[in-house]
């Protein structure tokens, strides 16, 4: 396999696990919240949480998918393996 082959089937990998990362995390809050707190509030406040807690599992797992990458970049040369999926400047 080539770099560039490489670095696609990479990008589409990490997607990938980008998503299922979310969707784990936005379950467990769902599931937290809907235990505990759900049947005790109005549906509009409700609501309002769901909206948090999808935006919370955002944030989170852009922390968790940065620090799995920067723990797979100390380990592997991605250089080696991978092209630049943005184009080097010319002149530098």
């Amino acid at each position: 396999m080539n770099k560039r082959l490489n670095t696609v089937l990479f990008v589409l990998a990490a997607s990938v696990v980008n998503v299922i990362i979310m969707l784990a995390l936005f379950l467990a809050l769902f599931v937290v919240f809907a235990r505990f707190l759900a049947p005790s509030l109005s549906p509009g406040v409700n609501q309002l949480i769901m909206v948090l807690i999808f935006v919370l599992s955002i944030g989170a797992t852009y922390f968790i998918y940065h620090r799995l990458i920067r723990l797979l970049s100390n380990k592997i040369d991605l250089d080696q393996y991978f092209d630049p999926i943005f184009g080097r400047r010319k002149g530098k």
